[in-house]
């Protein structure tokens, strides 16, 4: 069994009002950055509260999905770079960099599928983010870069979700041209699964999510986490791991109802 349900822990606020915003709904939980006027910037408040939601989605049985998304004209312009000057010591420096890899793995390893709902602008690590998530799909409209080098400032952290998510020349490209790419281009080298018309995105979004959350739970937690291990894995290795990750599976009551299910032509009825 989970854990029960976590406390919803409170959500940071600054002066134009709550930071990041959540709602749940049919199993998915929407966590919306909300500092619009920033263009969703991550400031060291916007992170810490987005992993106090993640810390507490984890072992939250409600939650079978998790959508990410911003608020106003921009999915995430990336750190704020704003708060990053105003204190340009080494120890703050480093706090960022801490925190935003802290935020990054947890995306990776929440049981539940992650998936982008990108509009505007996804750059530096808004597109870090969006690499890290599961899944994306994203307006027509969108763009992404990771444009540090523009400034002077290499996006060496969004190049590790980056170059996992593309290949090796798409990302390269994208770090060291520092321009945006279009939402066709992040959909041809993989950034995003789709695109679609700004006005069809929540419905494309919720749709996906909604086909998600109908599956079991415990299937998703353990796929999800067998594919993160095995992609890093030799061939070989990724075989001998992934044929006992079968093997457990089959061994849990979802595989056996799910298989029976299919043998009786019914829909399946899995445990909460």
């Amino acid at each position: 069994m989970r854990a029960a349900t976590a406390p919803v822990p409170p959500v940071a606020h600054d002066l134009q009002g709550p930071i990041l915003l959540r709602n749940d709904a049919g199993g998915v939980a929407t966590l919306t950055l909300n500092r619009p006027q920033a263009r969703n910037a991550l400031s060291m408040a916007l992170m810490g509260a987005l992993q106090d939601q993640l810390d507490a989605i984890r072992d939250d049985p409600t939650v079978r999905v998790v959508v990410l998304q911003g608020a106003g004209p921009a999915f995430c312009a990336g750190h704020d770079l704003k708060e990053m000057r105003a204190d340009s010591s080494r120890g703050a420096t480093e706090a960022v960099f801490r925190a935003c890899a802290r935020l990054m793995l947890s995306l990776t390893r929440l049981p539940q599928p992650v998936i982008a709902r990108v509009h505007g602008i996804a750059t530096a690590a808004g597109c870090q983010l969006v690499a890290t998530c599961d899944l994306a799909i994203c307006a027509e409209t969108a763009r992404f870069a990771t444009p540090g080098v523009q400034i002077g400032l290499f996006c060496s952290t969004p190049m590790v979700a980056l170059s996992r998510a593309v290949s090796r020349k798409a990302a390269l490209e994208m770090l060291l041209v520092g321009e945006p790419i279009d939402a066709q281009e992040a959909m041809r080298i993989g950034l995003v699964n789709r695109a679609v018309p700004e006005a069809e995105l929540d419905g494309a979004v919720s749709a996906l999510a909604a086909r998600i959350a109908g599956k079991a739970w415990r299937v998703l937690a353990i796929g999800k986490e067998a594919f993160g291990r095995q992609i890093e894995m030799g061939l070989e290795e990724a075989y001998t791991y992934t044929a006992d990750i079968m093997v457990r599976n089959m061994m849990m009551a979802d595989a056996q109802e799910g298989i029976d299910a299919f043998l009786g032509k019914r829909t399946p009825r899995w445990e909460p």
